[in-house]
C-alpha cells in the first residue's frame, strides 16, 4: 500500500508540474503574440502616412478601398511631388487597392468583381487617367508597377476647389469613390 501511495504521490506531482509548465509555455506563447500584435499595431501607428480602410456600398454592392493617407505638409503637390504624366500609386507606401464583391461599371466601362491596386496619370490640364491593375497587393505602389496588368483604363476630370484638404482622402460617395487632396477632387463614377 505504501508504494502505491508513493507512485500515486509521484504522479500527482509529476502532473500538477507538467500542468504548471504547459500553462507556462501557453503564457509564453501567448505573451509573445501580444508583444508581436503590439509591435505590428505601433508600426502602423508610426507610419508618416496611416493606412486607411473604408467600406461601403455603391449600387447596393459591398465595396472596400484601403490606401495610405499622405499630408500636404506644405508642399508643392501637382507638377511636384506628383508628376505630371507619370503614374502615381494614388496614396503613399504599399499600392492603393479597391475589393469589388460583384462586378460593377467604372466611368461606364465593365469591371469584373475582384481586388485591384489603383494608380492615377496626373495631368495639368485635361482629364486624369484611373488605373485598374490585376496586382493588387504590391508593397511598393508605383516602384513595382507594370502596365501588362492593367484591367481597365479610363479618363476622369478633376475639380479643383478652393478649400484645402491636408491628407488625402478616399470616400465612397456619390458618384462612386471620390478623391481628395489637397484642393484636389476626383470624383470617379462607379454602379
Amino acid at each position: 500500500m505504501k508504494t502505491y501511495r508513493t507512485i500515486l504521490g509521484t504522479a500527482m506531482i509529476a502532473l500538477a508540474f507538467a500542468s504548471c509548465s504547459e500553462s507556462k509555455t501557453s503564457e509564453s506563447s501567448e505573451s509573445e503574440v501580444a508583444a508581436e500584435t503590439k509591435e505590428a499595431a505601433e508600426a502602423v501607428e508610426s507610419r508618416p502616412s496611416p493606412l486607411m480602410v473604408k467600406e461601403g456600398q455603391i449600387a447596393g454592392k459591398a465595396f472596400k478601398v484601403q490606401y495610405g493617407s499622405p499630408a500636404v505638409k506644405g508642399r508643392e503637390l501637382w507638377g511636384d511631388l506628383v508628376p505630371y504624366n507619370v503614374v502615381w500609386r494614388t496614396g503613399a507606401n504599399e499600392a492603393s487597392y479597391v475589393d469589388l464583391s460583384e462586378d460593377m461599371t467604372v466611368e461606364g466601362k465593365k469591371l469584373l468583381a475582384g481586388k485591384y491596386s489603383l494608380f492615377t496619370i496626373p495631368k495639368e490640364t485635361g482629364p486624369w487617367t484611373v488605373i485598374f491593375n490585376s496586382e493588387w497587393d504590391l508593397e511598393h505602389g508605383h516602384f513595382q508597377y507594370d502596365e501588362k496588368n492593367d484591367v481597365l483604363r479610363v479618363e476622369v476630370n478633376p475639380v479643383w476647389e478652393e478649400s484645402n484638404q491636408e491628407g488625402l482622402v478616399m470616400d465612397i460617395s456619390n458618384p462612386g469613390l471620390i478623391i481628395r487632396w489637397e484642393k484636389l477632387k476626383l470624383p470617379i463614377s462607379i454602379n
